[in-house]
């Protein structure tokens, strides 16, 4: 196949890779026989360059999506790799089962959804995703083909999930599904006003809610500084006929990049402003389906082209609890000071479950995540400030989102990297991985 960009969700950074290959039988990749480094390409929702491969070869997964077992009764499905959340949502909700964990997006795959170990609203309760998987195949370039479990090929196992796409080819994967008897969710909104209330709110909502989420103002300054909306829900318990609805598209589509001052600092202000406003009562409760609760960006196709044509950049960190709401503030004063301004910024509270993974992110503490228009220099300048920040304070970022963090820092925030190196298949390498590797 001819050379040709690929792009993350960000869409930056830019990369060529030399060749794309799209695989239609995972074991149609002879990964034994490249000339060039590998690397597995689910639908591009990372939003950096851990799902890129500049110069080497990418393998496009998304047409192998088949389903290779489902047991309706105890919710044991196994599907190739390429199998999105959304397609496999389509076929399970019908039976009565959910997926234990999920992401912002439904559009993501089974194997993107182990090589970056994704996280939800309820992490306090469940953990990440790859607590819930049973097994899965990676094929490695020395042609052997290892099934991983907890119990079989262990260490291998432990250093997939959230292994970044770097130890071999996943080509199927097995989890355990989550029952469930309606679509609806319960759903309540509280309105508080600074940050400090929020986090409390947070704390509050996770010792009896199942998931919870946080959208904070960060434009507001002072004793206001990170007001916000806590979103918490809850499956309605009531069995009804909700189950055989089928699944929403998108409402629109972006047809093309945005002009840049859509989404500039002065619009962002005035969209944070009215966002808080738009609920003018502390509390606000409502029976919703599952799709707005969860995937509310997906209802826009296209949604990353708000950000113009330089694409965005999505920041997401974890800090301990202790002392984490103080970390927080200090973020938020280092962006204001910067002249940085996030459309989307939420915070949520991980819990105490830890993953099986090697690599994985999530750590007990508070996370924030910033979505930003990709303003050059200052962004990254800024960032680099933040990074500080976490890493003294015990905390770290997400490779998935992460296009520009310095390699000496992300290394420093994962003192297990020399542990995970071993296991990394020699064929197989990312740009992210090649850039963290350098202190350039």
């Amino acid at each position: 196949m001819q050379s040709r960009e690929s792009q993350s969700w960000g869409r930056y950074p830019h990369a060529t890779p030399h060749n794309i290959l799209d695989v239609a039988w995972p074991r149609d990749v002879d990964v034994a026989n490249q000339s060039e480094t590998l690397l597995a390409y689910g639908l591009g929702r990372s939003y950096g360059d851990v799902c890129l491969n500049d110069g080497g070869t990418i393998l496009r997964m998304s047409h192998c999506d088949r389903v290779l077992g489902f047991d309706t009764q105890t919710g044991r499905i196994r599907a190739e790799s390429g199998l999105s959340i959304a397609d496999l949502l389509a076929i399970v909700i019908q039976h009565g089962w959910f997926v234990p964990v999920t992401p912002g997006t439904k559009y993501v795959t089974l194997g993107g959804a182990v090589a970056n170990d994704i996280h939800g609203k309820n992490h306090h309760r469940v953990g990440t995703f790859g607590c819930h998987v049973v097994g899965f195949e990676v094929v490695r370039s020395d042609g052997s083909c290892k099934v991983c479990t907890q119990a079989e090929n262990s260490d291998l196992f432990a250093a997939t999930i959230g292994g970044l796409g770097l130890t071999g080819l996943i080509t199927w994967v097995e989890i355990q599904l989550q029952r469930i008897s309606s679509r609806l969710i319960n759903e309540e909104s509280l309105k508080v006003g600074s940050l400090k209330e929020v986090v409390a709110a947070i704390e509050e909502s996770d010792a009896v809610w199942d998931y919870t989420v946080s959208w904070i103002d960060v434009t507001q300054t002072g004793a206001y500084m990170g007001r916000g909306l806590v979103l918490r829900g809850a499956f309605s318990s009531v069995p009804d006929l909700t189950l055989h609805l089928k699944p929403a598209k998108p409402l629109i589509t972006i047809p093309m990049n945005a002009p840049q001052w859509l989404l500039s600092r002065p619009t962002i202000r005035v969209f944070n402003s009215l966002w808080y406003n738009r609920q003018q009562s502390r509390v606000k409760s409502r029976l919703i389906d599952l799709e707005p609760f969860f995937y509310p960006l997906d209802s826009i196709a296209q949604w990353n082209l708000l950000y113009g044509k330089r694409g965005m950049l999505q920041y997401q960190c974890v800090v301990p609890s202790s002392g984490g709401v103080e970390v927080m503030h200090e973020i938020l004063k280092v962006m204001q000071r910067g002249k940085v301004s996030s459309f989307l910024a939420v915070v949520k509270k991980f819990g105490n479950i830890a993953s099986p993974g090697l690599m994985s992110f999530p750590i007990p503490g508070l996370t924030l995540t910033l979505d930003m228009p990709n303003t050059g220099q200052r962004l990254f300048e800024t960032l680099d400030r933040c990074d500080e920040l976490v890493l003294q304070a015990g905390g770290r970022v997400y490779a998935a989102k992460d296009a520009r963090v310095r390699g000496e820092t992300f290394r420093a925030m994962y003192p297990q990297l020399p542990s995970f190196i071993p296991f990394i298949d020699p064929a197989f390498s990312s740009s992210f991985w090649r850039r963290i590797q350098s202190d350039h």
